[in-house]
């Protein structure tokens, strides 16, 4: 099954009578993926170069070595006494089996967080000062824990190599069956890989991220937390964001968009009323 069968999904089809100008456009818009024959739906492609757990978390743990020796740990007691207060609670409820949890504050002014698979969560410093209260904090761990419950890193990687080597094959199987010079060719592959970032990878990303919001707001009320800090946290961070890139070209949802959908999650769920 599609991560989100909500993002429009790119075709993969035959190129045997289509025009020129049809398959750019296709490309171009990440609406048209060209592949051999025999490719079939979007999980079956992208789950068979999707990595093991085992595999990741080894791969995580010298990552998460790395980053703890090459950036600052805070040393702000107050902030990683919070840290271990919040992060527990929320992996506890998740209940993933055999995540090794780690959170660690690391002393940047960055807003910002993240986690790789197996556990180890990074919340910078100038996150922690942003966020008003606990339950905006909560809402960001969640957020982190529900990317390791959904298994996130390794669908993208699976996702991002099935992409890229339908792109690759599809180039092939485009020079051999349009008939057009190297150079023309050339521009309609950067096209085609430009496409299926725009319209595959990135919309892939940004659907990641809305799933990882709302698992983050069940856990948020499962551990007891207000709910509705989520949205305003969100809130906030639009306000400040204001004048950013169109999220077309984000790997993220706009934040208004993220209040939006976690507001009316929430009061789908009955968990809170705004």
């Amino acid at each position: 099954m599609c991560v989100n069968h909500d993002v429009p999904q790119p075709k993969i089809v035959s190129l045997k009578g289509m025009h020129r100008r049809d398959i750019v456009r296709g490309l171009w818009a990440g609406t048209l993926v060209i592949g051999t024959v025999g490719a079939t739906g979007c999980s079956t492609i992208a789950e068979a170069f999707t990595p093991s757990d085992d595999q990741l978390v080894e791969l995580s743990a010298q990552a998460w070595a790395e980053t703890k020796a090459q950036t600052p740990i805070s040393k702000d007691a107050k902030a990683n006494a919070r840290m271990q207060s919040i992060g527990p609670r929320i992996a506890n409820v998740a209940n993933i089996p055999n995540a090794q949890w780690e959170f660690v504050v690391f002393d940047s002014k960055e807003k910002n967080a993240f986690v790789l698979p197996g556990g180890k969560v990074g919340f910078y410093k100038g996150l922690i000062d942003f966020a008003d209260n606990d339950d905006q904090i909560a809402a960001v761990l969640g957020h982190e824990v529900g990317h390791v419950k959904a298994r996130h890193a390794a669908r993208r990687i699976g996702q991002e190599t099935a992409t890229g080597l339908l792109v690759q094959g599809g180039g092939l199987l485009l020079g051999s069956t349009v008939q057009m010079p190297d150079e023309m060719l050339n521009t309609v592959m950067a096209a085609a890989g430009a496409g299926a970032q725009v319209g595959v990878l990135l919309p892939f990303s940004r659907s990641n991220e809305s799933e990882a919001d709302l698992l983050g707001a069940d856990y948020m009320h499962e551990a007891g937390f207000d709910v509705k800090q989520s949205v305003r946290l969100w809130e906030k961070m639009a306000a400040e964001s204001q004048g950013g890139g169109q999220e077309w070209m984000s790997t993220h949802p706009d934040p208004s968009r993220r209040a939006r959908e976690l507001k009316a999650y929430i009061e789908s769920k009955g968990y809170a009323k705004f």
